[in-house]
């Protein structure tokens, strides 16, 4: 009774201390490469979201820029000149102002367009892989149809088509959401087809056949039991999908079709800095490129290591 009373307590454990326990957690430490990803994915990402904070200038303002201070070359050349670290456009842009607002438009298209396609494409394969039948054959060949043709492709076509279906004087206010929708239809197939096979294969497992014969409503055991157990690919693939949305979106501001001038992406700030690129302002061009290429470089590399993480047979 005396060593009942004189045990020590126990105290349950935080999720930082769960996490740092985990496996998942194990396997990030001993990966420096995806270290290094992570940290300048989380600056990058930090900095863009604080560009108002931070950035000499707001770009999207016309008022702050001044064509006396345009073409300016970086800091460390002999014509650069303070604040303006990256050097000017034609404008007077602060090319490192535009880089952060840049960045952050090109993040949060990526993030809403792989969000979106996830609960698309999510929901099409739940309700294919536990319905089968017509439904199944439906979408599918839908999904198929979609396959045969290049992403680029259909982002360009459902982009073009969609901004002449707006007027005139709300395209440049709606290109986001154009952008968003165009990389949506084009990238919800692929979680869709992977969540259809999920789902068949935990729909014949005897937990759900025991949900069936409970009478659990279909939405119900779809949701609850069969989902949680389809997410680990879906995780993978939506880390890396985020690079590949932010790369359409680049594209097609890149084309012409994206993001308007007055409110630059980062492939919008390299079209307009390709024109001047022989002209030897390659400033313009060379660093939203270089902020391109990091990011989506760090979010890849951060995909394959969560992939390889999250592999039992790797373990």
């Amino acid at each position: 009774m005396t060593d009942k009373i004189n045990a020590p307590i126990v105290k349950p454990q935080s999720r930082w201390q769960r996490m740092r326990d985990s496996d998942l957690w194990w396997s990030f430490t001993r990966n420096k490469p995806a270290m290094i990803a992570a940290f300048l994915l989380f600056f990058m990402i930090v900095t863009a979201f604080a560009a108002p904070l931070i950035a000499p200038q707001n770009p999207f303002d016309p008022a702050q820029l001044d064509l006396w201070n345009s073409e300016l070359p970086p800091i460390w050349s002999a014509d650069g000149q303070w604040p303006y670290l990256l050097g000017t456009d034609t404008q007077g842009r602060d090319i490192l102002s535009a880089i952060l607002y840049g960045s952050r438009i090109s993040i949060l298209i990526g993030v809403a367009s792989v969000v979106l396609s996830l609960i698309v494409g999510l929901s099409f394969g739940l309700i294919a892989g536990y319905m089968q039948g017509i439904i199944d054959n439906l979408l599918m060949r839908i999904g198929d149809v979609l396959l045969s043709i290049p992403t680029i492709l259909i982002a360009i076509l459902v982009s073009a088509v969609v901004r002449q279906m707006l007027p005139a004087d709300l395209r440049d206010y709606a290109a986001a959401g154009v952008l968003v929708l165009a990389i949506t239809l084009s990238g919800w197939v692929q979680y869709a087809r992977t969540v259809r096979a999920q789902t068949i294969v935990e729909r014949s497992k005897e937990y759900v056949q025991a949900a069936r014969l409970l009478k659990v409503p279909s939405r119900r055991i779809m949701m609850y039991h069969i989902l949680p157990n389809t997410l680990t690919p879906i995780l993978v693939a939506a880390t890396l999908n985020f690079g590949m949305a932010i790369l359409t979106e680049a594209t097609l501001s890149f084309l012409g079709i994206g993001m308007p001038p007055s409110q630059p992406s980062l492939g919008t700030l390299i079209r307009l800095g390709n024109q001047f690129l022989f002209s030897g302002l390659w400033w313009i061009t060379v660093f939203p490129v270089l902020q391109l290429c990091l990011l989506v470089v760090s979010v890849n590399v951060l995909g394959d290591w969560l992939r390889d993480a999250l592999n039992p047979k790797l373990r």
